[in-house]
C-alpha cells in the first residue's frame, strides 16, 4: 500500500521549486474562446464525469460515509476526499445519476458521523481537535489512522464539501433540514484562529506528539480556500489581514515563462482546488488588481504554460506534446534511477510533481486529473487533450471510474516497478484511482458544463464574507 501525505509539505516544495522554472520567456498571448463542444464531445464528458462520480458513490463506506484515499488498493479514508464526495453527491443528484433522496441520505449519514466523532488532544481514540480533522481516518471507526497529522488544508477541503451540501439541500423535509443544521455545526466549530500566528498565517498541521507545525501556509497555492473559509467564519475567524500576510509570498513566484505571465505554482492542482468551489472569474483582491488580472485568468495562464512546457519537452520524456500534458501531484512508478535516451533519470512514487521546478519533480509521470481539472479555465486545449488521452492510452488508462491516477510512457518495457504495472510498448500505468484527484475532475467538469458548484457557493454567506474580508471586490462579490 502506498502511504502518502498529500498536501502537507507541498507548499514548502513549491517555495523551493518556484524560482527554478525553465523555458522561453515570451509575451503572453490572448486565450482564444472555445467553440461549444460537439454532441460527441459532450457525451464523452458526461461519461467521464459520471464514471468519476461513481468512484465516490461506490467506494464510500455506506455505514458512515467515509471515502477511501485510493481504490482498489485497501486504504484509510482521506477527509479531503470526503469533502469532494459531498460535493459530488450534489452533482449526481442534479444529473440524475442517483436520486436526490439517496444523495441526501448518504450526505446526512456522512455529516452526522463526522459531527459525532470524538475530538481531543489524545494521540489515539480521536478524529480531530478544535474542529479540525486528521488527514487520514480509519475507514471503519473514523478515528485517527496511525500517527498522521491533523491537517488544516484537508479539513478545509472537507469543509468546502460540507458547505456545498448546506447550500444544495434546501428542502423543508426532515433529512434536508438536518443536513443544513449539521453542516453548519461542523463548519462553525472549526477554530481557524487556533493554529494562526500573530499575522493570521495558519500552520500546516498539528500532532499531539509534537504540537503545532512551524511551517505556515504562505504564498500562492491551494490554501486560498483555507483563508477564505477562515476569514469568513462567524465563530473563530482569522483576521482579515491574514490574506495580506498570505500574499506576501507571491512576488517570488510571479513570472513570465512559456508565453504566459502569471502567479506560478509548479503542480497544477494548486491552480485548481480552490476554484472547484469558488468562482474567481471577475473578482479581484488587491494583489490581482495590481497585476490587472484575477485568479481565474491566472489558472488559465498556468494551464497554457503547462501545455507549452509539454510541447517544448526539454527533458525529452516520451509522450509529452501539446495535447498530452498535466504535471501535478500524483502516484508514480517508485523510487529508482533509469537511463532514458542515454541520460540517467530519477523516478518517484507519490510525489508533488510540477512543471518548471527542479528536474527531479518532473519524472515523465502525467496525471489525467492535471489536465482534465483545468477544463473550466481552458476548454479549447483541455477538450482535445481528453480526446488524445482516450485515443492514445484509453485501452489501459481509462476504466470503471474514469482515468486511473497516473501514467508514465517513458518507463521501458521490462522495468521492475514498485507500484502499478508496465504495459508493453506503452510504459507505466497506475492501478489505483485517488479520491483527491477524482474529485476535481467531477467538480470542474460540472463547473464547465453548468457552473453548479460555483452557483451554490456564490450564495453561501461564509464564502462571500471571507472574500470580502480578504479584500475581494467586483463581479458577483459586489452583487447582493
Amino acid at each position: 500500500m502506498l502511504t502518502r501525505h498529500r498536501l502537507i509539505g507541498l507548499c514548502l516544495m513549491a517555495v523551493v521549486t518556484a524560482g527554478c522554472a525553465g523555458g522561453a520567456t515570451t509575451t503572453a498571448m490572448p486565450v482564444p474562446a472555445a467553440a461549444p463542444p460537439s454532441v460527441a464531445t459532450s457525451a464523452r464528458l458526461d461519461e467521464l464525469e459520471h464514471r468519476s462520480f461513481d468512484y465516490f458513490w461506490d467506494s464510500a463506506n455506506p455505514a458512515n460515509g467515509l471515502v477511501p484515499d485510493r481504490y482498489p488498493t485497501p486504504t484509510f479514508s482521506s477527509v479531503a476526499a470526503v469533502g469532494f464526495a459531498l460535493s459530488a453527491y450534489t452533482i449526481g443528484a442534479e444529473r440524475g445519476w442517483v436520486t436526490r433522496s439517496a444523495a441526501a441520505a448518504r450526505t446526512l449519514t456522512t455529516l452526522k458521523f463526522l459531527r459525532d466523532l470524538p475530538q481531543g488532544d489524545a494521540p489515539s481514540g480521536t478524529a480531530g481537535f478544535h474542529g479540525f480533522f486528521y488527514h487520514f481516518l480509519d475507514m471503519q471507526t473514523g478515528l485517527r489512522y496511525l500517527t498522521n497529522e491533523l491537517s488544516t488544508i484537508d479539513t478545509t477541503l472537507l469543509m468546502a464539501g460540507v458547505l456545498s451540501a448546506e447550500q444544495y439541500y434546501t428542502g423543508a423535509d426532515a433529512t434536508e433540514s438536518e443536513i443544513r443544521s449539521v453542516a453548519d455545526t461542523l463548519y462553525r466549530r472549526v477554530e481557524w484562529d487556533w493554529l494562526a500566528d500573530s499575522q493570521g498565517l495558519v500552520a500546516m498541521g498539528w500532532k499531539p506528539e509534537v504540537g503545532e507545525y512551524p511551517a505556515r501556509w504562505l504564498g500562492y497555492n491551494e490554501a486560498m480556500l483555507l483563508y477564505v473559509l477562515g476569514i469568513g467564519s462567524p465563530t473563530h475567524p482569522l483576521q482579515g489581514s491574514a490574506w495580506s500576510a498570505w500574499t506576501q509570498g507571491y512576488e517570488r513566484t510571479w513570472r513570465s515563462e512559456y508565453g504566459q505571465t502569471y502567479l506560478g505554482f509548479p503542480p497544477l492542482f494548486g491552480h485548481q482546488y480552490s476554484h472547484a468551489w469558488i468562482d474567481f472569474n471577475g473578482i479581484q483582491d488587491a494583489y490581482m488588481k495590481s497585476k490587472n488580472s484575477d485568479y481565474f485568468k491566472n489558472s488559465r495562464a498556468a494551464t497554457y504554460a503547462q501545455q507549452a512546457y509539454a510541447a517544448q519537452n526539454t527533458l525529452g520524456y516520451t509522450g509529452y506534446d501539446a495535447t498530452v500534458f498535466g504535471v501535478t501531484a500524483c502516484d508514480g512508478p517508485g523510487a529508482m534511477t533509469l537511463t532514458i535516451n542515454g541520460t540517467p533519470r530519477k523516478f518517484y512514487g507519490y510525489a508533488g510533481r510540477g512543471m518548471g521546478g527542479i528536474n527531479t519533480y518532473d519524472d515523465g509521470t502525467l496525471a489525467p486529473t492535471g489536465v482534465v481539472s483545468s477544463i473550466a479555465f481552458a476548454p479549447d486545449i483541455v477538450l482535445p487533450a481528453i480526446g488524445t488521452l482516450l485515443a492514445r492510452y484509453g485501452d489501459f488508462l481509462y476504466g470503471r471510474y474514469g482515468f486511473l491516477d497516473a501514467f508514465n510512457p517513458s518507463i521501458p518495457d521490462g522495468t521492475v516497478v514498485q507500484s502499478g504495472r508496465v504495459v508493453p510498448g506503452k510504459g507505466w500505468v497506475d492501478v489505483d484511482y485517488l479520491g483527491i484527484d477524482e474529485g476535481p475532475i467531477v467538480l470542474m467538469i460540472e463547473n464547465y458544463r453548468s457552473g453548479l458548484l460555483w452557483t451554490l457557493m456564490r450564495a453561501n454567506p461564509y464564502i462571500k464574507n471571507g472574500l470580502k474580508g480578504a479584500g475581494f471586490s467586483g463581479g458577483w462579490v459586489d452583487t447582493p
